[in-house]
C-alpha cells in the first residue's frame, strides 16, 4: 500500500476542507461571534460633552490664535463623570479590527483540522493495523506545536518592543527562573518524578551506538547526558518565558470570572479549570499518584488498583478531559476580560482631576482591540498540552483503552534490513519498489534509534513542564493581582 497509503488521501481531503469550507465555517470565529460575548463601545466626543454639562453646540476645543494660526486643545472632562458604557455582541465585522485575528483564526482552525486527521488516523490504525506505513498525523501534531510556539514567540517579542515598561524584565526574570527550575527537575531521581527520561536516553544511546557499529563507524554516543539535559533546560526556559504572560493573564481573568459567575457549578468549574495544570503536574509525581495506586495501603496485602499500562492510559484521558474543560470555560474568561473596559471606567470615577476624551476613548477601545491577543494567550497553551499528549500516546506506544488487554507493546526489531531486500524485487517496475523499500528501510532504522522509550520519557517531561510553567505563572499572577495590586 506504499509508505503513506490512505493517510495521504486523508491529508489531501483535509487540506481541501481547510481551503474551501473553513473560511465559511470557522470554529475560531464561532468562539468569538456566537453571540455570547459582548464588548463595550467607547463613547463619542459628543456624548462625553453632553455628560460633562457642556453646550452641545459649543466649540469642542478651546482655540487660541498665534500669528494667524489656530492652536487647538483637546476637550477634557472630569474623571468622576456619570458614564455608563453601551455593550454590543461581537460580530464578524467587528473582528476585522482586532489585533492578531488572522493568527488566532489560523491556529484554532488548523488545530481542529490536525485533531480530525489524528482521530481518523487512529481509527485507521486500530482497524487496519498497518506495519509499514508512516503515521502522517504526527506531522500534523508537530506543525500545530510549531505554530503555537511561533505565536507565543511573536507575542513575547511584542512585549519586548514596549518602551518604558517592565514586561521585558518580567520575561527575562521568569526565563532565568525556569532555567534553574528545569535544571533542578532534571536531576531529581525517577523515584519522585517518573518521566522515564533516564531510561529513554540510555536506550537511545545504546541503539545509536549499535547502529554506528553496524555502519562500520566508531561506537560512541551521539551526545552526552549532561549536554542533552543542558540543551533541554534551555529549551524549557524559553517555553517558560513564552508562557509567563499567558499565566499572568489567566490569573486575572480567573478572578474576574469568579466575580462574574453567579452559579455554584460555574464557580466550581472555574476553580477546577484554574487548578487543572496542578492536577497534570501531580500525575507524574510518583509518591502521590502512581505509588499510591499501584501499592495502596489496604492492610497486609496490597492489591494494585490497576496495571501500570492502565494508569498511563488514564493519565492521558485526564489531561484531554481537562483540556476540554479549559476550552469550555473560554467564554467565561474572555467575557471577564472584556468587562475590564467598564472596570477601568469605574476605577477612573474614583479618581480626582480631568481626562481628555481621546485618552478615555483609547482606554475603553483598547480592551476590545486586544481580544484576540488574550484569546491566543488562552488557547496556545491549551493547544500545546493537547497535542503533546497526542504525540505522547502515539510515539510512546500507549493505548486509549482503560483495561489491561488493550495495551500491547509492539516488539521492536533491532536488526537492520539487509541488502537482500533489493535483490528480491522484480525487475518490471523495480525503480518504484526500490524507492519505497529505501524509504521503508530508512524509517525502520530511525525507529530502531528513536524508540518509544525515548519518546515516552521526553514527551512526558515536556507535557509535565508545560503544565508546571502554566501553573507557576498563574499562581504568581493570582498572588500579585489579589494581594499586591492596589484596589
Amino acid at each position: 500500500m506504499g509508505v503513506i497509503g490512505i493517510q495521504l488521501v486523508v491529508t489531501m481531503v483535509m487540506a481541501s476542507v481547510m481551503q474551501k469550507i473553513i473560511p465559511h465555517y470557522s470554529l475560531a470565529r464561532w468562539l468569538l461571534c456566537n453571540g455570547s460575548l459582548r464588548w463595550y463601545q467607547h463613547p463619542t466626543e459628543e456624548e462625553l460633552r453632553i455628560l460633562a454639562g457642556k453646550q452641545q453646540k459649543g466649540k469642542s476645543k478651546k482655540d487660541r490664535k498665534y500669528n494667524g494660526h489656530i492652536e487647538s486643545k483637546p476637550l477634557t472632562i472630569p474623571k468622576d463623570i456619570d458614564l455608563h458604557l453601551e455593550t454590543k455582541s461581537v460580530t464578524e465585522v467587528d473582528t476585522l479590527a482586532l489585533h492578531y485575528f488572522p493568527e488566532y483564526q489560523w491556529l484554532v482552525d488548523f488545530t481542529v483540522a490536525a485533531t480530525v486527521v489524528y482521530l481518523v488516523t487512529e481509527v485507521y490504525y486500530n482497524l487496519m493495523k498497518p506495519t509499514q506505513e508512516m503515521n502522517i498525523s504526527l506531522v500534523w501534531c508537530l506543525l500545530v506545536l510549531s505554530f503555537a510556539v511561533k505565536v507565543l514567540f511573536s507575542l513575547t517579542t511584542h512585549y519586548f518592543k514596549v518602551k518604558d515598561g517592565g514586561e521585558r524584565s518580567v520575561c527575562v526574570t521568569f526565563g532565568f527562573f525556569f532555567f534553574v527550575k528545569a535544571m533542578a527537575v532534571l536531576i531529581v531521581t525517577e523515584n519522585y518524578l517518573e518521566f522515564g527520561l533516564e531510561t529513554g536516553f540510555t536506550n537511545f544511546s545504546d541503539s545509536a551506538m549499535q547502529f554506528l557499529e553496524k555502519q562500520g563507524l566508531e561506537s560512541q554516543s551521539p551526545v552526552s547526558k549532561l549536554t542533552f539535559k543542558f540543551f533541554l533546560a534551555i529549551f524549557c526556559s524559553l517555553i517558560g518565558a513564552f508562557l509567563t504572560f499567558p499565566g499572568l493573564r489567566l490569573a486575572q481573568m480567573h478572578l474576574d470570572a469568579l466575580n462574574l459567575a453567579t452559579e455554584k457549578i460555574t464557580q466550581t468549574l472555574l476553580h477546577i479549570n484554574f487548578l487543572a495544570p496542578l492536577f497534570m503536574v501531580l500525575l507524574w509525581v510518583k509518591p502521590i499518584t502512581k505509588d499510591y495506586i499501584m501499592n495502596p495501603p489496604l492492610g497486609k496485602e496490597s492489591v494494585p488498583l490497576m496495571t501500570e499500562a492502565t494508569f498511563d492510559t488514564l493519565r492521558l484521558w485526564i489531561i484531554i478531559l481537562l483540556c476540554a474543560l479549559r476550552l469550555a470555560m473560554m467564554r467565561n474568561h474572555l467575557q471577564a476580560y472584556l468587562n475590564l473596559a467598564q472596570k477601568c471606567v469605574d476605577q477612573m470615577k474614583k479618581e480626582a482631576g480631568r481626562i481628555s476624551t481621546v485618552e478615555l476613548q483609547k482606554m475603553v477601545a483598547r480592551v476590545f482591540y486586544y481580544l484576540c491577543v488574550i484569546a491566543l494567550q488562552y488557547v496556545a497553551p491549551l493547544v500545546m498540552l493537547l497535542h503533546t499528549t497526542l504525540l505522547l500516546k502515539t510515539l510512546g506506544n500507549h493505548s486509549w483503552g482503560i483495561y489491561p488487554e488493550s495495551f500491547s507493546t509492539l516488539p521492536v526489531d533491532t536488526s537492520l534490513p539487509s541488502n537482500s531486500v533489493y535483490s528480491d524485487l522484480p525487475s518490471v517496475d523495480g525503480k518504484m519498489k526500490v524507492t519505497v523499500t529505501q524509504i521503508t528501510v530508512a524509517l525502520s532504522s530511525l525507529k530502531n534509534i528513536f524508540t518509544p522509550l525515548l519518546f515516552r520519557g521526553l514527551l512526558s517531561f515536556l507535557t509535565w513542564w508545560i503544565a508546571a510553567c502554566l501553573f507557576s505563572t498563574s499562581l504568581f499572577g493570582l498572588f500579585y493581582h489579589q494581594y499586591l495590586t492596589v484596589a
